[in-house]
């Protein structure tokens, strides 16, 4: 028999792999089952909250739907038609004939449909089609609601769209053609293994679920990521200073200190020696500083914005100044650090400091009146139920807004891992980028409390005296430090058109740069890449204009990146051109403590074992 089955070319699974797969799927199940039903029993059942409001605004929207029964009838007719071509267009293929156009195609960029099959085969084809015309005229129902707030509409737009997106015929084995082919040719071998993994992720998350994105073993802090060599110069509760080997023999005497946000870790910047913002600054002259944020535990729930502040940016300005024997720093702050740095900006504008001589700002928000898809989940109720978690731990855990961040582009960053890891049970490919995205923070208590109600909720940032921080009432209109603002057109977290209007804040001479692609991979742009582009609108340099699309019909399109752009500008401020011999880590006013990146950096969350 076995002779016939290789003469066919027929490959059997190997028993004993399977017999140890299944035997690994039984005891992972067994073990996650008891330990569920007893953590169950001992925390007892509450009932499911809906602190996003997520159930209101889809009954507010079904009783608008009801109330023009007219609309969603004219609706379905038109989507009845849509399958009635469908079908004929399906049919025509089946047989053979040239059809007609497509009824419903992906949009570019789709990554769910890419297999060959989703177009040549008219079965595929139409199940593609299908739910492409369900998902069309499902979103234009919700999007056209009349009736609805603001806010409402918003909420049901996204949660839709994350119903729509999980539906998609590519997430299950029987529909998507590429899972279809492994599980006939691995004799379902694929399937199995997709639940051990699942079985996996939910062992590793205590019961939740915490989907792998890349082998994490495949990587090592300081060896292949974060690898640009230098030596962690200054600590304290909140944060390391490391300071980076100089690369050219004299460097520019105004050092360079980076702000980076601490809802996410430092080394995105130093990820790889090819595209490491700080290797290539450190490559160009700069004594490059960067603030490696604690990952913070319930010891640290009551550290605030204003410890932030003062414990944090701060100091890391006398550090860099006392380090160096320098009166002035150019600094730099990505995202939420951005937010810290030009709130330190009017700080030290108040106290009259004048050691930054410089600022640049990587996607960040100022303005926080158009926060994107984010204000869907920052409303009073949900806002309230985080900080009654927050209270109870301490912090705000890192997988929840890990979590938060991926359902803004679900389909690549959850439902393609679910059909690799769980459908075509394949493990995660090694990717130092979501390394990276994996490897989530926590947030202290009342530092996040205060971010979250005084800028997203109430705004108060860009009002003059909108806050106080240390008894300083923090006016950003006042300040007049040269700024550069580099923000990203595809951005989904930090929307560049918010950044815009951040920008037209302070009142000293301001660039605004719009570059390509998103959050991150428009930001880590190196040169040697040579991809995206960037958009100036040298005319308005120092008075931007009122609107972000008269900046954008005004501005010219440059080839490249905005690295050489921005060192271009920062080198040409006053002063900003003298240099100094090159500084070493080792030979400044402070002790080396130990090499980089530092151990803040080292403590990751999805491998910590819980109590």
């Amino acid at each position: 028999m076995s002779q016939q089955t290789e003469d066919q070319g027929v490959n059997l699974p190997n028993p004993a792999e399977m017999a140890k797969t299944y035997a690994e799927v039984a005891q992972r199940a067994s073990r996650i089952i008891t330990q569920f039903m007893e953590k169950k029993a001992k925390d007892g059942v509450e009932a499911p909250a809906d602190e996003l409001g997520v159930a209101k605004a889809f009954m507010d929207l079904s009783a608008r739907l009801m109330a023009n029964p007219y609309k969603l009838a004219q609706t379905q007719m038109n989507m009845m038609w849509d399958y009635f071509s469908l079908w004929q267009g399906s049919m025509m293929k089946m047989m053979g004939m040239p059809g007609a156009a497509p009824v419903a195609t992906p949009k570019k960029g789709d990554n769910r449909f890419k297999d060959e099959e989703w177009e040549q085969h008219f079965l595929f084809d139409f199940m593609k089609q299908s739910y492409l015309i369900a998902a069309r005229h499902i979103h234009d129902t919700v999007s056209s609601t009349d009736g609805l707030d603001e806010h409402t509409q918003q909420k049901v737009n996204f949660f839709t769209r994350q119903y729509i997106d999980a539906l998609s015929p590519s997430n299950f084995a029987l529909t998507n053609p590429e899972v279809f082919r492994e599980t006939v040719k691995s004799h379902g071998q694929n399937l199995i293994k997709g639940l051990n993994n699942l079985l996996q992720d939910v062992e590793a998350g205590d019961g939740q679920l915490r989907i792998r994105m890349t082998d994490t073993s495949a990587f090592e802090m300081g060896k292949n990521v974060a690898t640009t060599p230098g030596k962690v110069v200054f600590q304290n509760d909140l944060f390391q200073l490391i300071q980076y080997d100089p690369k050219t023999p004299d460097q520019f005497k105004k050092p360079f200190l980076i702000v980076p946000p601490w809802i996410n870790k430092y080394y995105i910047l130093d990820l790889r020696e090819k595209n490491s913002l700080v290797n290539w600054a450190t490559s160009q002259g700069h004594t490059t500083f960067i603030m490696s944020w604690v990952n913070p535990d319930e010891k640290l729930a009551q550290k605030s914005f204003e410890n932030y502040l003062l414990e944090g940016s701060l100091e890391a300005v006398n550090q860099v100044c006392a380090h160096t024997g320098e009166n002035s720093v150019n600094m730099a702050g990505y995202c939420l650090g951005g937010t810290l740095l030009m709130t330190t900006l009017a700080y030290m504008t108040a106290k009259k400091d004048k050691r930054v001589n410089s600022a640049t700002f990587f996607t960040t928000m100022l303005d926080f009146s158009e926060p994107g898809e984010l204000g869907v989940f920052l409303d009073e109720g949900a806002v309230t139920g985080l900080e009654k978690k927050m209270a109870e731990r301490g912090f705000l855990e890192g997988s929840e807004m890990a979590g938060t961040f991926n359902m803004l582009r679900a389909n690549d960053l959850i439902w393609s891992f679910v059909v690799n890891n769980y459908l075509m049970g394949k493990d995660p490919f090694p990717f130092d980028l979501l390394y990276w995205n994996s490897d989530s923070t926590r947030m202290p208590a009342a530092m996040h409390s205060f971010y979250l109600r005084n800028m997203y909720l109430e705004n108060k940032l860009k009002d003059p005296g909108g806050i106080t921080l240390a008894g300083v009432k923090i006016d950003i209109s006042k300040v007049k430090t040269p700024c550069y603002f580099i923000s990203t057109i595809e951005d989904h977290i930090a929307p560049w058109k918010s950044t815009y209007m951040g920008a037209r804040l302070p009142s000293g001479p301001t660039k605004f740069v719009l570059g390509g692609s998103g959050h991150i991979a428009g930001i880590v742009n190196p040169p040697v890449a040579n991809k995206y582009g960037y958009w100036t609108n040298d005319a308005t340099d120092g008075n931007l204009p009122e609107s972000p699309e008269d900046f954008l019909a005004g501005a010219t399109q440059n080839a490249g990146s905005w690295w050489t752009h921005w060192h271009e500008w920062v080198t040409s401020l006053p002063g900003g051109a003298a240099k100094v011999p090159a500084r070493q880590p080792d030979a400044g006013a402070l002790k080396v403590i130990e090499p980089a990146p530092g151990s803040y950096v080292k403590f990751r969350l999805d491998t910590q074992k819980k109590a």
